[in-house]
């Protein structure tokens, strides 16, 4: 349940979704139904990037990644974006990383730390850890890298 928590303060936009997401999972565990809710943090050693993977809560199954550094250069504003932005970007399996509008941070303290020359691995992504940054891609090869002195998408 701490992971959903968790999820409910990143997407806060989203409550509604959480909420009846939250509904789903606990009649889907008392009736024995598989399919739940899967929300899953990373950080960076430095604690400068952290990372949220989220499916099963009403959207596709994404890895957002922010830096407290922000990105570099600064891309443009996400068209009506009324919250923050340039310091993310969202990952679906399939799809280019986008810059994320957001109200909320993927930069949770207790999250499990991503060692430099390690990997995470889950449901078509991949995101390796190393000193010079972060990079994250999709099972189609898409994806993004971070580190305090640039960033970009690929």
């Amino acid at each position: 349940m701490t992971d959903l928590v968790r999820y409910v303060q990143l997407r806060g936009p989203r409550l509604l979704l959480v909420a009846g997401a939250l509904a789903s999972v606990a009649c889907a565990s008392l009736v024995g139904a598989a399919h739940a809710a899967s929300v899953i943090s990373f950080r960076t050693p430095s604690g400068n990037i952290g990372c949220v993977y989220a499916s099963g809560l009403g959207a596709p199954a994404s890895v957002r990644c922010d830096i407290r550094s922000r990105l570099r250069p600064r891309p443009h504003k996400p068209h009506g974006c009324r919250l923050d932005w340039g310091d993310s970007y969202e990952l679906t399996v399939t799809g280019r990383a986008v810059v994320t509008c957001h109200g909320d941070t993927a930069i949770l303290p207790n999250s499990h730390v991503l060692r430099y020359g390690s990997r995470w691995t889950h449901a078509g992504f991949v995101c390796t850890s190393r000193a010079e940054g972060l990079t994250c891609r999709n099972r189609r090869g898409h994806g993004f890298f971070l580190s305090r002195q640039h960033s970009y998408r690929f």
